[in-house]
């Protein structure tokens, strides 16, 4: 005779407990794996905008800002022109049309850096050689020098210059263009007030 072996309620209730908690687990899991993918797309997604968007520094910087220069004399097309910092009066010629035939082109220096406001002269053929900056070398009308024009003996001929001042005022005037007042000249090594004072009356610009 054969005996049926029957499991006490206890342990069914168990088994069915257990079985609820491993579905639970599993729930759990699952939602956790989800929320994990989804936040990383998140990130990936945001890592990929980034990339994308300029820097801050580049999307705020200005434009790079031009100069303007006035030529004048023996080219094609006098006027007024815009160029680029670091320009030199050669790029300012071409762009007022070259020289006409008649210009004198020795008394042109091309290889100048060209300075804001600043006015170009091309002498023609006979007329005073120039330096590029407008004027004509020399004592300029009413026996004032000028401090954009003037060589090295001219500014050397002043009260109180000597040779060496007269270095300074023509390297100063290499490194900055031109001088646009006579209250420049305080800038130069080795010009005091009491010396500027003194030269005030005899130079221009």
């Amino acid at each position: 005779m054969t005996e049926t072996l029957e499991s006490p309620p206890g342990a069914l209730a168990a088994r069915r407990r257990l079985g609820v908690g491993a579905v639970i687990v599993l729930v759990l899991i699952a939602f956790a794996v989800t929320i994990g993918i989804g936040m990383l797309r998140g990130v990936s997604g945001t890592q990929e905008v980034s990339a994308a968007s300029p820097p801050l520094a580049t999307a705020l910087a200005p434009p790079q800002a031009g100069l303007y220069v006035h030529v004048a004399g023996a080219v094609r097309a006098p006027g007024l022109y815009r160029l680029a910092a670091g320009d030199r009066v050669a790029d300012a010629v071409a762009r007022a049309g070259g020289f006409t035939d008649d210009a004198e082109r020795a008394g042109v220096n091309l290889a100048r850096p060209v300075a804001d406001g600043e006015q170009i002269v091309v002498p023609v053929v006979g007329a005073s050689p120039d330096d590029g900056t407008g004027a004509a070398h020399g004592t300029a009308a009413g026996g004032l020098v000028d401090l954009n024009t003037a060589t090295r003996e001219e500014l050397d001929a002043l009260p109180r210059v000597g040779p060496a001042i007269a270095d300074r005022i023509i390297a100063w005037r290499k490194e900055n263009g031109r001088f646009t007042s006579v209250d420049d000249l305080g800038s130069v090594p080795g010009i005091g007030d009491k010396m500027l004072d003194g030269l005030r009356d005899l130079v221009r610009v």
